[in-house]
This record gives C-alpha cells, structure tokens and sequence, in this order.
C-alpha cells in the first residue's frame, strides 16, 4: 500500500477560499483545512472516506463560514490556535506552537505565526520535500495583510524566524488563496517586503 499523504484541494466562495483535504494514503484519516465556504461542496469533496477533524488556520469568517455545517455532518473535531478560538464559530480543541497534528501515521507540525491575526497557524508536512499550509500568513508574493507596521514586523519576523529560517528551498507553500508556490521561489523577495513594509 502507498504510504503518505495524499494532499488535494478546492476553491470554495466569493473570496476563491483554498480548502485542503489531508489524507494518510496508508488508512484513509483525514483532515480538512479550513472549511471556508459552500459546505455542501465540501461534504462532496470529502466523502466518500470523511474527515476526523477541521482545521481553521485563522479567525476571519472566510475561512471558516462552512465550519458548524461540516463539523454538524461529519462529526469532525474542529481545531484551532486558542488566540483566535473564541472568533471561531465551534472550536472543541486547541493547536499551540510545537504540536503536532497526526493524519494516519502522517505527521505534520504546527507553527503559530503572529501578525495576520494572533492566533494564525501553518501546517508543516516534512515529506516528499515538505508541505507547508500557510492560511494567509504567507502567500505567493509575500505576508498576508496586517494593520499596523507592529504586526508587520511580528509577521515578518515569524516567517523569517520560523518558515524561511528552518525549511528548505523546495518546500511547497499551499496558501489560503490563490496558487502554490515554493520557499525558494519566494525567499529572494523577503528584503523587498520588509522595505515596503507590506
């Protein structure tokens, strides 16, 4: 049998959402992150093998507007960082910092990236050349949006600290809107955006 993880992906709502659905390709658990809109879409999308839980990587609605729905039919845990739980619809426990999220016998860690919101989180998925699920801390072209020039630098210093820092060149970015990307591919642009300061 396979073994790993089995990522696929579908753009949901007016704001084109990424939903990921992680599945262990060696028994079939699997995990939705972010149940951002359309739910019956995503029922559809997930079965017919379900999910055991829903990842919300941050606190703004559009990411979670389908959460009660999906979490209501599947049954799923819904999870979250506990800085942005209570803007959350159903959160019923917590991702800090250093966790780690098991799918199946997949292991992916969980980093906590101030800034976008304070309890923003991004899935890392070490194999097959790394897997890193963003939300909107980081997209192809650079930081998610923040509103002050403090968050910028919390955010900044995060990504630099803790992704760009840490993970290699090949690392590909899943992020919460639009296509993927690589670390590599984006890591030249990091001194441009600290200079524009967004």
């Amino acid at each position: 049998m396979s073994t790993g993880l089995e990522i696929s992906s579908l753009s949901v709502g007016p704001m084109d959402n990424n939903a990921y659905l992680l599945r262990c390709r060696a028994n079939g658990d699997a995990v939705l992150v972010d149940a951002a809109n359309d739910a019956g879409r995503l029922l559809r999308f997930i079965e017919p093998g379900g999910i055991r839980a829903v990842v919300t990587t941050h606190r703004h609605a559009d990411h979670w507007m389908a959460l009660q729905e999906v979490v209501d039919a599947t049954g799923a845990q819904s999870l979250a960082h506990p800085a942005d739980a209570p803007e959350i619809p159903v959160v019923t426990a917590h991702l800090n910092e250093g966790d780690t999220l098991h799918v199946g016998d997949c292991s992916l860690s969980v980093i906590h990236l101030v800034g976008h919101t304070p309890g923003s989180i991004a899935l890392y998925y070490p194999e097959e050349g790394g897997h890193l699920f963003t939300g909107d801390a980081l997209f192809p072209g650079g930081p998610g949006r923040t509103t002050n020039p403090a968050d910028f630098k919390s955010l900044m210093d995060d990504l630099e600290e803790k992704i760009f820092g840490v993970y290699s060149d090949e690392t590909v970015i899943y992020p919460g809107h639009g296509k993927d990307s690589t670390l590599g591919t984006e890591r030249p642009s990091i001194p441009e955006w600290r200079a524009r300061g967004w």
